[in-house]
């Protein structure tokens, strides 16, 4: 079976630095597979792309080393295995609260005895190679995201899960929960205190931990303080910020507007 990166790069002690496609083009996710990217999350919670623009971004994304990753909408194992079938070589699963929700989304993650997944990789056999069925429970990656006060409390619980491979923190969310103002990278004083909780009790249960960030400078200091895998901005904030720099750019580099001359009258 092809190897996952992520896990050989977690093995020798490397942090994965995995990009976000919210964007609904093949052609899209591709140019970013080529760039350089550990990994690439396509979001079906809140991109705006369904199941079908998920396949073909897969395809895409298999052009290049890429691992292709999804952000499942919600924890139920229609879509999980849906995905997985489709080649996603990991999943990021929202809203994951409690030990019993740690332990459907593994269930629906891996085969038995492991768990409940059904048969059935239609592509996962074209990306992961003939032997697929023998290796997918070792090779998928499963992360269970930590984003509410109920999740924090049973954060414990949820880590101790077998077959469960890390948490991910979706700081925005995290931080509507706590009280604080939505943000990635220039979180309140509460939500740095959780997310200084939640990658130390990973570590301790010898899981890898996750983060959303906006910016480079900000996913450095998130490796720094442990985490594992980090996600650097989206394909839409890329290409937003992109052209902003360009038009600033040109803006400031243009004489000034003369005035219209004045024709009199009203």
């Amino acid at each position: 079976m092809r190897e996952n990166r992520i896990r050989k790069m977690w093995a020798a002690g490397q942090a994965v630095v995995n990009g976000w496609l919210s964007i609904p083009s093949a052609f899209a996710a591709e140019t970013m597979a080529h760039q350089g990217w550990d990994a690439l999350t396509i979001d079906l919670q809140h991109g705006a792309l369904d199941y079908a623009d998920a396949l073909a971004l897969l395809t895409a994304i298999s052009t290049t080393d890429t691992v292709p990753v999804v952000r499942v909408p919600w924890n139920e194992p229609g879509i999980l295995m849906k995905v997985l079938d489709a080649g996603a070589y990991g999943v990021i699963c929202p809203m994951v609260n409690t030990r019993a929700d740690a332990e459907r989304l593994v269930a629906a993650t891996r085969y038995p005895p492991l768990g409940a997944r059904s048969f059935g990789p239609i592509r996962g056999l074209l990306y992961g190679g003939a032997d697929y069925a023998q290796h997918a429970n070792d090779t998928v990656v499963v992360l269970a995201m930590i984003e509410t006060r109920q999740g924090l409390e049973n954060l414990d619980e949820i880590l101790s899960v077998d077959g469960l491979d890390g948490v991910y923190i979706g700081p925005s969310d995290l931080s509507l929960a706590l009280g604080c103002r939505p943000t990635f990278d220039d979180v309140d004083p509460p939500v740095a205190q959780a997310i200084e909780h939640v990658v130390a009790r990973a570590r301790a249960h010898g899981r890898v931990a996750g983060i959303h960030n906006g910016a480079p400078a900000a996913a450095l200091r998130r490796i720094g303080q442990g985490f594992g895998f980090v996600t650097v901005s989206s394909d839409a904030r890329l290409m937003a910020a992109g052209a902003q720099q360009v038009m600033a750019e040109m803006r400031a580099g243009q004489p000034p507007q003369a005035p219209a001359p004045d024709s009199g009258g009203y």
